[in-house]
């Protein structure tokens, strides 16, 4: 399965969505679900000074120990889930959310704690697949959602994301939307933007 979902969210449209998203990311840095560390290539060494990714698979965390990033990059993987961090409050200045609130036990709490440990002023970048707007598209992804978290990992394709964002105390500073090209819109809807502690 983390071979599969690697797979998966290394598709040119995710990684084409990840590259518009991680590199804003300044100072310390916590990334929720670091996965196999997809994101690590995308990140500026010259505007954050550490990653710290935690991931509860023992397998995907070994992918993210090994993954490609730039020369000089500070990263530190550890144990953990998103919904119960490992970390001090108000001890980062950017969390990043990439393709993780799908597959989370409780995506509200998991939101929560990004708020908790972020510092004043800090920003939670994010870009996640989710709830479509379209009525016909989320009727189907309702529809198939029952069989499709089985076999992917627990990833749900009925979750709001920018609503879910704002009921946590974000205020969104900018929201982008669209369906990924080439996808099938039951999985291609995608926001992504940037959010601050309301």
């Amino acid at each position: 399965m983390p071979r599969l979902i690697a797979c998966a969210c290394a598709s040119p449209a995710i990684m084409k969505q990840r590259a518009k998203i991680v590199p804003r990311a300044e100072g310390r840095v916590l990334e929720l679900g670091i996965g196999g560390g997809l994101n690590l290539a995308f990140y500026d060494p010259s505007k954050v000074s550490a990653v710290l990714g935690v991931d509860p698979s023992a397998a995907l965390r070994a992918r993210a120990e090994a993954a490609p990033r730039p020369q000089g990059l500070d990263v530190q993987v550890a144990e953990g889930t998103a919904e119960a961090l490992p970390f001090e409050t108000a001890s980062f200045d950017t969390v990043v959310c990439t393709f993780t609130l799908c597959s989370v036990h409780a995506p509200a709490a998991a939101l929560a704690e990004a708020r908790r440990v972020l510092k004043p002023g800090g920003r939670l970048l994010f870009c996640e697949h989710g709830l479509a707007p379209d009525i016909d598209v989320a009727r189907w992804q309702r529809r198939i959602e029952p069989i499709w978290k089985p076999i992917a990992g627990g990833c749900h394709l009925t979750r709001p994301i920018g609503s879910a964002i704002e009921r946590s105390g974000f205020t969104i500073q900018n929201l982008e939307t669209m369906y990924l090209p080439k996808a099938p819109r039951i999985l291609g809807w995608n926001e992504w933007g940037a959010a601050t502690p309301s």
